[in-house]
């Protein structure tokens, strides 16, 4: 059971049953998505984190397969490569009649199939009898539907519910329906493919017939609609059909990346899928939500670091991120939004709860990073595209964002970014690690005040950088210059205050009294990938990060063994997050670090050899590896998690020291490596402005071969070594 709680009135998740015995598989499309156990099932477990959802409404919280009321047994089951299809094999177990057994186990094999495709789940089961006589059975489904917000899945209580409507019941088609609080009905369509025996508001029964070798096939048919937007029904064939025209559309795009080592490839091509199913197309571009369940909504600091460990492969999702927060940045002071003029939000919500303000993040703007994060995407984009038309039309939007950076971010005027809620029911930490207990002293006790964090010093200096690049491209010299300016001062502050030198490591962060959090934690690691920390203290940190005491064997830890708040099963208070690591990785690389960042990078390859699918989930325990066992999950870790998905991407990317420079038409390694675990690596189709470019890679005992296999336009390539 997961259930949020109250906490310093932060919202929480409490586990006391955990997902990660579940065994469950993920679908999503679009603003869709479902959970299932690994029958293909929702089932109604504790309070239940299975279902089919919509547009943060639970529109199906049970459905369960019967074959004479009994339930079938599993033989196998997994997602396709590709995310788009669970697929279910299931056999009959002993089927008793009158005391005997009527059709042994064994004898009809159940294929069960579904996907999501514009709001609907379509499910097919074939029935096949493989057995030498004619088979006679039901096979009945059993459903449910709460009608429960996200919020209240995960635990949120709430004094007064909407009620539910009288079904609607046709010959093939039944209707459960609810009318919220917020005034809108919301409505489970059902759609059976033959009609059936028997349907009531719980469950439909089929009369299945089969001779030897015989088959037959179920369909069911589920449309989450709201008020009177009814989604149409397609045939099975004709919606996988559409669907996988789509999903064929977007791999001609992609940049493709092999290697000699078949594991590898596996996690390679799952996290691409990953992303590829957590993007959601919205009107100003594709957009990745952060993650399945809880976070499958735009967020503005999951979206931004995504889309920049996505940008060397995939620079149109930057594109998507950048023209979306653009459009929703705060224009007006709100403090019970946290919202203030220039500002990028934390996150965006639909559903009952968020309509009515039940909760706070219907749109929040709660977050320190997002905006100087912003406007660095924004001019890593540039220097990805060469799209400086793009980047024109932001440029008001980029302005905005600095200048609130240096207003109301810096409400004191020490040069720092900081941040104090303003909403009641908002954040207490509104950086990444935004738990009421992540940001603390070295004695445990928690920061107070207005907090600067020592990476969100870094993602300004890094904005200021990017925006000074910008403006020299648009001609704006003199914005260019005073920026500059401002990032190189930052640096200089930035040192005297957060270097704490017995520790070798930057502070976590500044209290509202000035007084350093002299902590060792993760956070630090960011200041190497945006370049803030000097050469000076870069090696010394690396040491620290890859210690015993925040390396476990898996990943860098958040939070230091030996500090007084570490709990290796916290979430951000010791456990190991993915998108983290990469983050450090492609810092170190940044600082010419690369047994550093091959170290990092082994580890996460080798979380995903112990992982279902290959699939990196949001975080895991921090427990130190143990020699032939392998790693602890995090009992209600998102899994897929878009910017964990990602974290193969920067990885690979901080490996090969890549970078390209779009408008010189030119792509650069710097001093590349490759970890011991791969040989050789080929890259196709990556796009450098109209020109593309293939590489094959081999490593050697202290050197990356590179040879360039095909090249179509005028696009240099540079190795430094």
């Amino acid at each position: 059971m997961e259930e949020i709680i109250s906490v310093n009135d932060q919202f929480y998740i409490l586990a006391s049953s955990s997902m990660t015995d579940d065994r469950t598989r993920v679908l999503k499309h679009g603003e869709t998505f479902g959970v299932f156990d690994r029958y293909g099932d929702i089932q109604p477990v504790g309070r239940g984190t299975q279902g089919l959802f919509h547009e943060g409404t639970r529109f199906l919280s049970r459905q369960e397969l019967f074959l004479n009321n009994n339930r079938p047994m599993l033989l196998s089951s997994t997602v396709k490569e590709d995310n788009a299809l669970l697929a279910v094999d299931l056999t009959n177990p002993d089927l008793y009649r009158d005391g005997r057994i009527a059709i042994p186990r064994g004898s009809v094999h159940v294929f069960r199939s579904r996907f999501l495709w514009n709001g609907v789940s379509y499910e097919r089961f074939r029935l096949s009898n493989f057995s030498l006589a004619p088979v006679q059975m039901t096979l009945s489904i059993r459903f449910e539907a709460d009608f429960a917000d996200i919020f209240e899945v995960r635990g949120k209580k709430r004094p007064r519910k909407g009620v539910l409507l009288p079904n609607v019941l046709h010959k093939d088609v039944l209707g459960l329906r609810y009318e919220g609080l917020d005034g809108v009905v919301r409505e489970t369509r059902i759609q059976f493919t033959p009609v059936p025996l028997e349907v009531s508001a719980s469950q439909a029964t089929f009369d299945i017939e089969l001779d030897p070798k015989g088959e037959a096939s179920v369909m069911v048919m589920v449309a989450c609609d709201l008020a009177e937007d009814r989604r149409p029904f397609l045939a099975y064939d004709a919606a996988i059909a559409e669907a996988g025209m789509a999903i064929g559309a977007v791999k001609p795009r992609d940049c493709v990346v092999h290697t000699n080592n078949a594991q590898f490839n596996e996690w390679w091509n799952r996290s691409l899928t990953d992303v590829c199913m957590m993007v959601t197309d919205r009107p100003e571009g594709p957009y990745p939500y952060a993650g399945v369940p809880w976070f499958s909504t735009p967020f503005g600091r999951d979206g931004i670091i995504t889309a920049l460990e996505c940008l060397w492969i995939r620079p149109e999702l930057a594109r998507g991120v950048l023209a979306y927060l653009a459009a929703t940045q705060a224009k007006e002071l709100n403090p019970a939004q946290d919202a203030e003029p220039g500002k990028i939000f934390h996150e965006t919500r639909k559903g009952e709860m968020a309509a009515l303000g039940e909760i706070p993040f219907g749109l929040y703007y709660g977050s320190i990073d997002s905006t100087p994060l912003f406007v660095m995407l924004a001019g890593a984009y540039y220097e990805r595209t060469g799209d400086l038309a793009f980047a024109r039309s932001l440029w008001p939007n980029l302005e905005l964002a600095l200048t609130w950076m240096d207003t109301f971010g810096d409400s004191d005027g020490d040069g720092f970014l900081e941040y104090v809620r303003k909403s009641p029911t908002g954040l207490d930490n509104q950086g990444w690690k935004d738990s009421h207990d992540s940001i603390s002293h070295a004695d445990g006790s928690l920061a107070e005040g207005a907090i600067a964090l020592c990476e969100v010093q870094g993602y300004v200096y890094d904005a200021k950088l990017q925006a000074s690049r910008l403006a020299d491209a648009l001609g704006y010299a003199d914005r260019a210059g005073e920026l500059r300016k401002q990032a190189l001062s930052l640096r200089g502050r930035f040192e005297e205050a957060f270097w704490c030198d017995d520790l070798s490591m930057y502070a976590l962060a500044l209290d509202g009294k000035k007084r350093p959090c002299r902590v060792k934690s993760s956070n630090a690691g960011h200041c190497l990938y945006t370049g803030i920390a000097s050469e000076e203290h870069a090696k010394r940190l690396a040491e620290s990060l890859l210690s015993n005491d925040l390396f476990s064997g898996w990943g860098i830890r958040t939070l230091a063994a030996s500090e007084r708040r570490y709990n290796p099963m916290s979430y951000h208070n010791g456990s190991v997050w993915p998108h983290d690591n990469a983050m450090i990785a492609a810092g170190l690389a940044r600082y010419g670090l690369k047994d550093e960042v091959k170290t990092v990078m082994t580890g996460l390859f080798e979380v995903s050899l112990v992982l279902d699918f290959h699939r990196l989930p949001e975080l895991f325990c921090g427990f130190v590896r143990r020699p032939g066992q392998g790693l602890t999950r995090y009992p209600v870790a998102c899994n897929p998690q878009a910017w964990a998905a990602g974290s193969a991407f920067m990885a690979v990317q901080a490996c090969l020291g890549l970078s390209i420079i779009a408008s010189e038409r030119k792509v650069v390694f710097s001093y590349p490596s490759l970890p011991a675990f791969v040989g050789e690596m080929e890259i196709k189709n990556l796009t450098v402005g109209n020109g593309s470019v293939d590489f094959h890679l081999r490593r050697y005992d202290h050197d990356v071969g590179i040879t360039v296999t095909r090249r179509v336009g005028q696009v240099e390539v540079v190795a430094v070594k």
